[in-house]
């Protein structure tokens, strides 16, 4: 059913709840995972027009990322591939997504409410609005 999963991870402990969900998934389906962690600080935002050096963000994002995958690949036997992308996180998943021929989005939802998706947009409502890809949201929001 599923070939390839995208699996958009956050660097937060909410990646601890989605990984086992999506690891279970893919090793009952056969597919293949793509770990994607979008850095969104404003070296990351402007590293293409300004020419700029890699930050320590970007530094610790890119091996946070590395680190997960050969766990998941030691841990699982999956086919796991990272991949650090730079910018807007909703637009860069949905991009990431259709280039890679992803099947699949996964993604933790963290329990904004109004407020708080107004100050700080919804990715998951913009990428939920934006794609033919299936969607599979997992609550990061701890039980109680």
């Amino acid at each position: 059913m599923y070939r390839k999963i995208l699996v958009a991870l956050d660097h937060s402990k909410a990646d601890d709840i989605l990984l086992p969900h999506v690891s279970q998934l893919a090793g009952l389906t056969k597919s293949k995972l793509l770990l994607v962690h979008v850095a969104d600080g404003f070296a990351a935002r402007n590293y293409d027009q300004l020419k700029l050096a890699e930050s320590e963000e970007m530094k610790a994002d890119r091996k946070y990322l590395e680190d997960t995958a050969a766990k998941l690949r030691k841990d699982t036997g999956l086919t796991v591939d990272a991949k650090l992308a730079l910018g807007d996180p909703p637009r860069e998943i949905l991009k990431l997504a259709d280039e890679d021929q992803c099947d699949l989005i996964a993604m933790t939802t963290h329990g904004h409410r109004l407020i708080g998706d107004i100050l700080f947009g919804s990715t998951i409502e913009y990428v939920r609005h934006r794609t033919h890809i299936p969607l599979l949201v997992i609550s990061a929001v701890p039980k109680g």
